[in-house]
């Protein structure tokens, strides 16, 4: 009976997760983006992982990347149950408690709950090395899909008449520079979260050259 209820737990945790397939991005819809299939935060999952293994190797990072890969696997667990909250839906504090709720329900039959809890908690706080790369690649993955939708056409910035990211006064500030909508979210990320020289860097790069590529 055991090991039959440790398979329930497998499947029923595999079907839940795999709900973030269905999860859009919050962020795009505000902004309208007008691509037919919008980013799912199971691809921003993935995004995020391999912007990480990427820097590591690049920049060589002195992090656990194995604990990087599995803290990103799950920092948006939450989102099965609360969905893909904004700014502009709540606080900070009150995304935080919801989220940690969400995530011991989910993991409540789970033998190492508790082991996974604590990762999700640790990426949260920001306190240790691998935490604060693993927010850095998240901030970062989310400019870089806003550039590569920027480049292929998908925005309209004439349309957002009810759009509440736009009206926020430091997003207008932005936006009156002039610049592409991408490269304002890229000013933007660089000012807001503090990145390292070398996330810096690569958003820098990505702002000057675009990041489709480009023909020989």
């Amino acid at each position: 009976m055991e090991e039959l209820n440790k398979a329930k737990s497998v499947v029923e945790f595999w079907l839940i997760s795999t709900k973030l397939k269905d999860v859009i991005r919050t962020g795009w819809k505000f902004w309208k983006v007008k691509k037919a299939r919008l980013e799912s935060v199971a691809e921003h999952v993935y995004g995020v992982q391999s912007l990480a293994l990427a820097m590591w190797s690049q920049y060589n990072y002195d992090v656990d990347i194995n604990k990087v890969i599995l803290m990103l696997a799950i920092h948006e667990l939450e989102e099965t149950i609360i969905g893909d909250l904004t700014a502009w839906d709540t606080s900070k504090e009150e995304k935080t408690i919801k989220g940690h709720e969400a995530v011991a329900l989910i993991l409540k039959d789970f033998i190492k709950k508790d082991e996974i809890e604590q990762i999700i908690h640790e990426f949260d706080d920001r306190k240790t090395k691998e935490a604060l790369f693993a927010h850095y690649c998240d901030k970062l993955e989310c400019d870089l899909q806003a550039k590569l939708y920027d480049e292929e056409g998908y925005v309209d910035l004439t349309d957002q008449s009810d759009n509440p990211t736009h009206k926020d006064p430091v997003v207008q500030r932005y936006l009156k520079t002039g610049k592409r909508w991408s490269d304002m979210w890229m000013e933007f990320g660089r000012e807001k979260y503090n990145y390292d020289p070398n996330f810096n860097e690569v958003s820098l790069y990505a702002e000057e050259n675009g990041v489709v590529k480009k023909d020989a």
